[in-house]
């Protein structure tokens, strides 16, 4: 098989179909579009009209808000770490912050921070570096002799002063 021979199945792809190409083709003259009428000519955009009713978007109550303030954490647990560290991916021995976690494959991409989670058992010794932590997250981490060092939050930004 050669990349120039490959096609679709058989029926996998339709033909368009030409509108408005003679009264033969069973779609010309009106082309589908019935008679007259706001609909039948071009440039219509009526998307969420109903005819005068009164539209769902307006008959439906508005509901919540979206908190344009609002932190949006990547969730780690201790026993993640723990497996990553046990898997040889993450450095136990040094400092572990978003970097890190993301070099080692734990975390996709670094959001607002981290937040350590206590679900799992964690053995080694860890510094951590991180935005968030639970109390009993903090509790597991020391109980096996590491720390955990609470990073401030960023700044929101300040509109430029004229």
């Amino acid at each position: 098989m050669k990349l120039n021979e490959i096609t679709d199945k058989e029926g996998a792809t339709h033909s368009r179909k030409r509108v408005g190409r003679g009264i033969g083709s069973g779609t010309g003259k009106t082309g589908g579009r019935g008679v007259k009428g706001q609909k039948s000519r071009g440039g219509v955009a009526i998307n969420g009209f109903e005819g005068g009713q009164m539209p769902i978007y307006r008959r439906l109550p508005k509901r919540g808000f979206k908190n344009i303030f609002s932190t949006d954490f990547n969730v780690v647990s201790v026993g993640r770490i723990q497996t990553a560290i046990d898997a040889g991916k993450l450095d136990g021995k040094g400092s572990i912050d978003a970097a890190a976690l993301k070099a080692a494959g734990v975390i996709r991409r670094i959001k607002d921070g981290v937040r350590i989670l206590a679900d799992g058992d964690v053995k080694a010794k860890l510094t951590l570096e991180v935005a968030g932590a639970s109390r009993t997250a903090i509790e597991k981490v020391e109980k096996a002799g590491g720390t955990i060092k609470l990073l401030a939050p960023a700044p929101a930004p300040v509109a430029a002063e004229e």
